[in-house]
């Protein structure tokens, strides 16, 4: 019998050819997947969107959902734990492009690089005379979240001579061993910083960490960065925090909708630079990625555990191929 697996965004072509290579039909966008049989479906593998409880009682040989990154907020989990599904993603596979990205966005701004090249294809040579440009060496970074994007991003500011600070519970040894200064809390974090940068899983003890509240203690002259979690934002609050000049800008790269609807209010802002949810999207996340999640599902279909299993009590009692 035929095997699917469904795809319903792209995915690097390494990954396609592998499971065509293993007898694996792979269903490539939204409009295959819907076509391909339901009951032949056998594995998923998941940029972005949701996955409902309702899409997996429909898939009755659905046997593994491999999250393409490390955000598994999209997926039902419960529900694949209790149809006997096995969810894995695919972590650190995109660490270093997404650390790379968070800092483009700082140079972004502190560069005025977008407002620049507007400048000069509009015949605004002059736009040089008006500065605001800084340096990033020791500016003060603030790291929210100290995993491995967040491990990487400091070690790359550090690279750059920015003062770090992070805020994490780990020991404040091991924070110093890297060079590193550990927060007392978020609002000395937030005060004390030039940039903030996020790297939070998005949970509901995150949702929003960066609201009206947490805007009012950063420096007015401060930048806010996020490549995690759209969700640890409060839009609204942020935006209003821009348009009065509560803090100098944003660069954000993931947003609580995506995609982003048009009256969005941070799309008219000048000073904030935005990017639709590309950190991860270099050439080379993309092929270890597509890689990471194939390897996860040729293993769940040959009665292997994957690398990287999210809800492990299933295993003993999981849905065979």
């Amino acid at each position: 019998m035929e095997k699917y697996c469904l795809i319903p965004q792209p995915i690097h072509p390494c990954g396609i050819e592998r499971l065509r290579a293993h007898g694996i039909t792979p269903a490539v966008g939204v409009e295959a997947c819907r076509a391909a049989p339901a009951d032949r479906v056998v594995a998923a593998i998941y940029r972005s969107g949701q996955f409902s409880r309702t899409e997996m009682a429909q898939l009755p040989s659905l046997c593994a959902i491999g999250v393409h990154g490390v955000g598994i907020d999209g997926i039902d989990v419960d529900a694949a734990d209790a149809l006997g599904i096995a969810v894995f993603n695919t972590p650190e596979m995109n660490t270093r492009s997404v650390a790379e990205h968070a800092l483009a966005l700082m140079f972004a701004l502190t560069k005025r690089i977008p407002a620049a090249d507007s400048a000069l294809r509009t015949g605004h040579f002059a736009f040089k005379y008006e500065g605001g440009l800084r340096e990033l060496q020791d500016a003060q970074l603030g790291v929210i979240g100290f995993g491995a994007i967040g491990r990487a991003t400091a070690t790359l500011a550090r690279g750059l001579g920015m003062q770090v600070q992070v805020l994490t519970r780990r020991p404040v040894a091991d924070i110093a061993a890297m060079g590193l200064r550990q927060a007392d809390s978020l609002s000395a974090l937030l005060a004390n910083s030039d940039i903030v940068s996020l790297h939070l899983p998005s949970l509901p003890e995150t949702r929003h960490i960066i609201d009206a509240r947490a805007l009012a203690q950063m420096k007015l002259s401060a930048y806010l960065i996020n490549t995690s979690r759209g969700a640890l934002v409060d839009e609204a609050a942020l935006a209003d925090a821009l348009t009065r000049g509560a803090i100098a800008g944003a660069g954000l790269d993931v947003f609580q909708q995506e995609p982003v609807l048009r009256d969005n209010p941070l799309l008219g802002l000048p000073n904030v630079v935005l990017t639709p949810h590309i950190a991860a999207s270099t050439e080379q996340a993309m092929t270890r990625m597509a890689n990471a999640a194939v390897d996860g599902v040729l293993r769940v279909l040959a009665g292997e555990p994957p690398a990287s299993l999210v809800n492990p009590a299933v295993w003993p009692r999981r849905r065979q191929p």
